[in-house]
């Protein structure tokens, strides 16, 4: 099977997934009140100023200021002759009050504010425009040689005879523009000056912080992105959408027109390849393969560790050759989840300890391979002396888990809470407390079912054993909303 794109839209939310062999790769979800910012331009006020860090914040108009580096100001071109640029500070280029254009380059998350550029690239199907460059480049991903040269050599040409005003503008082109003809690639630079004129002209005409760009919504963000020649069909459950993606692709990218379906089917299209089942086991710290092994995922804010383990899998011949299938299984496995998770940063994989060296290589290059169908970039070491495995992946948007999760309201995002039994002995110490402060008849404990329960059983004993030392009642009441680690001692 080749590759689909589902489009699952509500007024509230609208849903992608990328489909792959029959089986989800990726998953995006974007909510209307919580829609990502990645990608637009702000005209942006300066509000602080940071030496120690070379950085500043900026007010784009969120709830949280924004964070830039110095080095996402200070172009090169722009550094003092015979200074370098790492010893330029950032309060040479920056004032406070002052009026910058940024774009942002990642989506605020957790307690961290957005981040920000102020190098523009304003994306189109075919190309991305960067106003203030004269960089012609080609997408990495575009190997054959001869095409990148064609397509650099056609690019200057159009650039050369375009007659606008507007020259200092650089393009890269995507790997989607490989083999489209001059004509195509014509159209979208004509688009992309038009586009960048009408950005031009509400820069001059508002005031800082405002919105003077703002990229697509996610389901036309996945036509322009997502849609490359390998995409069989692009499925679309609501009508309306459906309508605007035919004239969307008419506009912008006609060769999907006819790649483009309504789906009317009384079954949710993500019901379709198991897609509901699949965001469901995302969510989830253990991933199940298929040999009887599984993957242990846990997400922090410093990083996120995956834990290789050969689980009710034994295998057929010796160790070595069990723990290798494993480690194999677990490679192609992973690389699906981090796209299916959208997990970024440093990511940390503990496979199983290998002692063949050839073992080691052939495990990290399926990694590798994995890794190569991802359109997030990423960067993987060799297997260090501990047997771990270091890469990185960029990260600009929030995980599939912080998108549709919030910590835990009963152990706040630690992932686990104190047992009946600690809290118990916590109720002791706190009655103690009272009994030497406070002169009272007795004691009245507000606590959970739980603790309750354990207290009036398990530990009998040691309440009735307390309350001869104390020479004082204890009674306790539950309290149906106290969650199990929270509990009251009153005076009575």
């Amino acid at each position: 099977m080749g590759e689909e794109i589902l489009i699952n839209f509500t007024p509230m939310e609208t849903r992608v997934a990328v489909i792959e062999n029959g089986m989800p790769q990726e998953i995006y979800v974007e909510r209307v009140k919580r829609r990502g910012i990645v990608g637009n331009i702000y005209k942006g006020k300066v509000v602080r100023v940071l030496p120690g860090m070379q950085a500043a914040f900026v007010d784009i108009g969120l709830e949280r200021a924004a964070f830039i580096h110095v080095d996402e100001v200070v172009d090169q071109n722009q550094t003092p002759p015979g200074e370098p640029r790492t010893n330029l500070s950032i309060a040479q280029v920056l004032r406070e009050g002052q009026s910058l254009l940024v774009q942002v380059t990642k989506d605020p998350i957790g307690t961290k504010g957005a981040r920000l550029t102020t190098h523009l690239s304003i994306p189109s199907r075919y190309l991305v425009l960067m106003p203030g460059s004269s960089h012609i480049g080609v997408s990495q991903r575009i190997e054959d040689a001869e095409e990148r040269e064609r397509l650099r050599g056609l690019i200057q040409k159009l650039t050369e005879e375009d007659g606008s005003d507007e020259k200092s503008c650089g393009f890269i082109l995507r790997t989607v523009a490989e083999r489209i003809s001059s004509a195509e690639l014509s159209s979208d630079i004509q688009f992309l000056r038009r586009l960048w004129s009408n950005i031009q002209e509400r820069i001059e005409k508002v005031q800082a912080p405002a919105t003077v760009y703002e990229d697509l919504p996610l389901n036309m963000r996945a036509l322009r992105d997502m849609a490359h020649a390998g995409v069989e069909r692009i499925r679309i459950d609501s009508r309306e959408t459906f309508q605007k993606a035919i004239d969307f692709s008419r506009s912008l990218v006609p060769e999907i027109e006819d790649k483009l379906e309504y789906y009317p089917g009384e079954r949710p299209i993500f019901d379709l390849f198991n897609v509901e089942e699949e965001v469901q086991k995302a969510l989830g710290r253990k991933v199940e393969l298929k040999s009887g092994g599984y993957l242990i995922f846990d997400q922090t804010e410093a990083m996120t560790t995956v834990d290789v383990n050969t689980g009710g899998f034994v295998g057929h011949r010796n160790l070595e050759e069990t723990i290798f299938k494993t480690n194999l299984e677990a490679a192609t496995a992973i690389g699906r989840q981090l796209r299916l998770r959208n997990l970024g940063g440093i990511i940390i994989i503990d496979f199983i300890d290998m002692e063949d060296v050839d073992h080691q290589r052939q495990v990290l290059r399926t990694l590798e391979r994995v890794l190569e169908k991802d359109y997030a970039k990423c960067k993987v070491t060799g297997v260090s002396e501990l047997g771990l495995v270091e890469m990185t992946r960029k990260r600009t948007r929030e995980s599939l888990e912080q998108v549709l999760c919030e910590p835990c309201q009963q152990c706040e995002g630690r992932g686990s809470i104190r047992t009946p039994e600690t809290v118990c002995y916590e109720i002791f110490r706190e009655i103690l407390r009272q009994h030497r402060a406070y002169d009272t008849d007795s004691y009245l404990v507000l606590a959970a079912q739980r603790v309750v329960d354990y207290l009036l059983d398990d530990a009998s004993d040691h309440v009735a054993e307390l309350e001869m030392f104390i020479g004082k009642t204890i009674r306790f009441q539950v309290e149906p909303m106290y969650n199990p680690e929270h509990f009251d001692v009153v005076l009575r």
